[in-house]
């Protein structure tokens, strides 16, 4: 176990220990949030959960969460279900590795544990895609293990608890805070436990317009009994995403048909549907910030670019679009759209790749992303 003297953390007496268990679990009988995945004891369930609720707000995941059980109620139905099923199940929480590693980690349930949720915290994390924080979430909830769940809502807490003077963003960090909650957890109740910490962090100690005076364990709190709350926990501001500019092209034909491709590419958004995307030049990264944007080309020259990607012809038309933006964590697209029709009879499919006409009432058919949703929803301003 590390020793966390050597980090300048002083942990409490066993009494102070069992005090503090007491007075969180007494706080969260009372207060804890009735949250779909609380009321069932299903591992699969609260994996689903666990990783819906990484980097995404619970009020968003709720009717995710309970769209995928309806759509996919098994680890086998999971495994089986073809890539097209898992991204549209998926589509908008972002993030999709998650759900590409889920299934991996399905099938691998599938070979190595006979289709059941194996039941030890080795071998759960031994399971694709899944790390410490969330191991320790399916131990202790679903098998009562006492094992710690350590998110940035816990380290937060625990930041401001023993005032702890280590990054709570650095990796290497994390390791500081397991040894802690290998310590404080409670033996008996290890699921609840690790909830009551992650709500507690959540709302009364969450990051912006905390509330110490209201917490349960504000008499364990060194920052609340010293007066730096504002100091706890550490954390180096994020680098800013950098920007990526994309021209857009919305084409349809006199059908109403619009065409739409697969990225085939590995990375970001591979395997989603969206309209023809094709990266444009851009200035020198260390020269942009988040508020500028590529400079204008020349109408011919967007024509050309798609004119040359996809040999298709187009009757090109005079259509005035706001710029679609999205940020993901390291990348902010900033796109442009060009709007165009061709006759049905003009169209031969492009050999290496995968594009298809589809009609509006057709699209829920495809896993669209937020940039296509977002494109979608730009081409639909001008004609209202």
């Amino acid at each position: 176990m590390l020793n966390l003297k050597e980090y300048g953390i002083e942990m409490w007496p066993k009494e102070k220990i069992v005090a503090f268990r007491k007075a969180l679990l007494d706080w969260y009988d009372t207060n804890k949030r009735d949250l779909p995945w609380r009321r069932t004891s299903d591992p699969y369930a609260i994996w689903v959960s666990e990783i819906m609720l990484q980097q995404t707000r619970v009020d968003t995941v709720i009717p995710y969460y309970e769209s995928f059980l309806y759509r996919l109620p098994t680890i086998q139905d999971l495994a089986q279900a073809p890539e097209d099923v898992i991204l549209k199940v998926w589509e908008g929480l972002g993030y999709y590795s998650r759900v590409r590693n889920m299934q991996k980690a399905a099938q691998q349930m599938v070979s190595e544990f006979n289709g059941q949720f194996p039941r030890t915290h080795e071998e759960i994390l031994s399971l694709k895609g899944i790390g410490p924080y969330t191991a320790g979430a399916i131990s202790s909830i679903a098998f009562h293990l006492a094992q710690p769940a350590v998110d940035g809502n816990v380290m937060r807490v625990l930041s401001r608890l023993f005032e702890v003077d280590y990054d709570i963003g650095l990796p290497t960090n994390r390791k500081i805070f397991q040894a802690m909650m290998e310590v404080l957890i409670d033996p008996e109740r290890p699921g609840d436990f690790n909830q009551a910490l992650m709500d507690l962090g959540s709302d009364i100690e969450s990051p912006l317009n905390p509330r110490p005076e209201d917490s349960p364990v504000k008499e364990f709190s060194a920052a609340f009994r010293n007066g730096t709350m504002d100091k706890y926990p550490i954390k180096a501001a994020k680098k800013k995403p950098l920007p990526v500019f994309y021209q857009g092209f919305v084409i349809h034909n006199e059908k109403n048909q619009f065409l739409i491709e697969k990225n085939q590419k590995a990375g970001l958004l591979s395997g989603f549907w969206s309209f023809p995307l094709i990266e444009r030049s851009e200035p020198a990264k260390s020269e942009l910030n988040l508020f500028e944007v590529a400079e204008e080309l020349p109408i011919e020259s967007k024509k050309e670019l798609f004119q040359k990607e996809y040999g298709i012809e187009v009757l090109w038309k005079e259509s005035s679009f706001p710029m679609v933006q999205h940020i993901f964590s390291h990348r902010k697209w900033q796109i442009e759209l060009l709007e165009g029709v061709v006759k049905e009879a003009d169209f031969s499919p492009c050999a290496d790749k995968e594009i298809l006409w589809v009609c509006p009432e057709d699209f829920h058919l495809y896993p669209f992303a937020k940039p296509q949703q977002k494109m979608w929803e730009a081409f639909q301003t001008i004609l209202n």
